[in-house]
């Protein structure tokens, strides 16, 4: 045998080696006293019974949704979510699930209340909030802009497509420079014969790297009002490119767009955005679906946690035999019977005409607060294990963050709603109140 053989007989056997040695143990035979979060645990978190405020048909969608995620979701997202990549596998499932495009009624779309909605994203941020933002982004921000604010052609050209997920949509209103103060923006529409043409920037926007249709912000430049047009994948002088080295909602695709003279033609601009009120009404309606992530990822956490420490034992019982270990559990369990409640009643408010802008940043900010109260709960109980992805509540810890700031971090939500109960109790006449601009959104 040759040197030259030789030699490269050694290095093959070497990498071989350490292919092995990466790969490292299953976990379930690294780790057998507790079940990994690929095999998802039973819901135990309705301690309070909140099921019973539910139609038959809104636990026919919690039921469904739910058994989806934790049959289909569960056993791959954590690889996903390591590697930060998207998995289109699950989106046939997502699909059958008939619940992108949310409340919308008609095109093809499920029209649920707003409810069903809400709990159809809590119950898929339950095993991933990544899969979950994807979804939101898809119907409560992009679909819900054509169906609210766009003309009968548009949403009977675009929505059926959204719905049947064929086709992907992104959102896109932040920019660099703009994040909480949205309204700023300085992405230009100019017209020219024909349509018009974008130019500017965009960042943090979620599906944006795979997205067929986009919904791009820009202000126009004969009016200085924001409008809203839709770009189409592959449009010459669009480019979006992913965002690396993130530590929260790995999975989601978010993107920095650049718009180097996109030509849009006049039927896909969208009529019925004519300034940024007109998109502050698309902002209520998907800040009801925000305040519910939460919800969902602590009820996962919970979930997680309440089945490993039965199955982890030291000191010769059972972790969940202990006082101390049982008191963290109590308070997350409180935590999630109050977001649940607020949550709820958010979603009434709303059908019934009487919700606020106020009302709807109180339940965003406060019930990511909780959550992040109860992740880091969760964190603690499992000890190493709560940095590990296996076990969920690593991954939830750090999802949890970027949806902590996003659609309006907790200090700008904090002061809408308390702008608004300063304006309720001396009136709007006797206070100058700070003008919040409307809330940062990174999708």
């Amino acid at each position: 045998m040759s040197t030259t053989s030789a030699a490269g007989e050694l290095i093959a056997e070497h990498a071989k080696e350490e292919q092995h040695l990466s790969a490292g143990l299953d976990i379930s035979q690294a780790f057998p006293q507790a079940t990994p979060a690929s095999k998802f645990p039973h819901s135990v978190s309705d301690y309070y019974q909140l099921d019973d405020l539910l139609t038959p048909e809104e636990r026919a969608i919690r039921i469904r949704v739910r058994e989806t995620a934790e049959r289909d979701i569960a056993p791959i997202i954590a690889k996903y979510w390591e590697r930060a990549e998207f998995p289109f596998e699950i989106v046939p499932n997502l699909a059958k699930l008939k619940v992108a495009g949310g409340t919308i009624k008609g095109y093809g779309c499920p029209g649920l209340s707003v409810v069903g909605s809400a709990l159809a994203m809590a119950e898929i941020a339950r095993v991933d909030a990544s899969c979950s933002t994807f979804m939101m982004v898809h119907t409560c921000l992009a679909m819900l802009t054509i169906a609210m604010c766009g003309s009968e052609e548009q949403k009977q050209k675009y929505l059926p497509s959204l719905a049947r997920l064929d086709t992907i949509a992104c959102w896109a209103l932040t920019e660099p420079d703009f994040g909480s103060d949205a309204s700023s923006l300085s992405t230009t529409a100019t017209k020219v014969e024909g349509g018009w043409l974008l130019n500017g920037q965009k960042r943090w926007i979620g599906n944006s790297t795979f997205a067929d249709i986009s919904v791009i912000f820009a202000r126009n430049t004969q009016t200085n009002q924001i409008n809203g047009l839709l770009v189409k994948k592959g449009a010459p002088g669009f480019s979006a490119t992913k965002i690396q080295n993130k530590i929260g909602l790995r999975v989601v695709q978010n993107g920095d767009i650049v718009l180097r003279k996109v030509f849009v033609p006049d039927e896909d601009r969208l009529t019925g955005i004519n300034s940024f009120k007109d998109t502050a009404k698309v902002l209520a309606v998907s800040r009801i679906v925000v305040a519910w992530q939460p919800i969902g990822i602590s009820m996962g956490v919970y979930d997680m946690c309440h089945r490993y420490l039965q199955e982890r034992k030291q000191f010769g019982a059972p972790l969940a035999s202990f006082q101390l270990v049982q008191e963290k559990l109590v308070r997350m369990l409180g935590n999630i019977q109050a977001m649940a409640l607020m949550g709820w009643r958010l979603c009434k408010l709303y059908e019934a005409g009487k919700m606020t802008p106020g009302q709807a940043s109180l339940a965003k900010a406060w019930n990511t607060l909780r959550a992040r109260e109860t992740v880091a709960l969760g964190r603690e109980l499992l000890g190493g294990n709560g940095i590990m992805a296996d076990f969920l509540v690593a991954k939830a810890f750090c999802d949890l963050e970027p949806i902590y700031t996003y659609e309006g971090s907790y200090e700008v939500n904090s002061l809408v709603t308390g702008r608004e109960v300063v304006a309720w109790s001396v009136g709007i006449d006797k206070v100058q109140l700070f003008d919040v601009p409307d809330l940062q959104l990174w999708y």
